[in-house]
């Protein structure tokens, strides 16, 4: 089982998303490939790279194929993987740039999904996903939580159905009962 890595939290010391991830990995086991968002910041979509995303590839300039060229590292990666770790920390009731930066260059017309007469369809499919999710006080699922929803949902349209999620949420409320309640969600994933 190859492993996809994928680290959101912008704090190393004390991040309670990277430590869950942590356990998860080692609950799984596998090689791990990571990918630290916030050790290595991904570029913001322009409007070069959306002109090139746009334009079929045999006909791409080398300026084009260059501002695409991270984005297509990073889907090889995807699609390498059979399992993805994502580590998302709720900032302000959603989730980091950083982790929205690379959801933007991941998700890719004729790549990771297509347009067809009945919708769109997802092409990374076969895989799944497991979503550690930390908060100080948003409770994941409630209305308050605009993460765990839309991370679902965009990894649906990208063809990745099997998502599951552990949730140390509302930590600051009581850390204890979050971290055990997640211990427990890790304990009962599927090696």
């Amino acid at each position: 089982m190859n492993i996809l890595r994928i680290d959101s939290s912008a704090r190393h010391d004390g991040s309670i998303s990277r430590k869950l991830l942590d356990d998860v990995a080692a609950r799984l086991g596998g090689p791990v490939t990571t990918r630290d968002l916030a050790t290595e910041p991904l570029p913001q979509i322009t409007g070069t790279w959306m002109g090139a995303n746009f334009t079929p590839e045999a006909d791409r300039t080398d300026e084009q194929r260059a501002a695409l060229a991270q984005s297509d590292a990073l889907i090889a990666e995807l699609k390498a993987a059979d399992t993805i770790l994502i580590g998302a920390p709720i900032y302000n009731f959603s989730i980091p740039a950083a982790l929205k930066a690379w959801i933007d260059l991941v998700a890719r017309a004729g790549v990771t999904f297509r347009y067809t007469e009945n919708g769109p369809e997802g092409l990374l499919e076969g895989k799944r996903a497991i979503i550690a999710i930390a908060s100080g006080g948003t409770e994941v699922g409630s209305e308050i939580d605009f993460a765990s929803g839309y991370l679902r949902h965009v990894l649906g349209f990208i063809g990745i159905t099997d998502v599951e999620f552990v949730a140390a949420d509302r930590l600051m409320i009581d850390a204890d009962a979050s971290m055990s309640k997640a211990g427990d969600q890790i304990g009962a994933l599927a090696a």
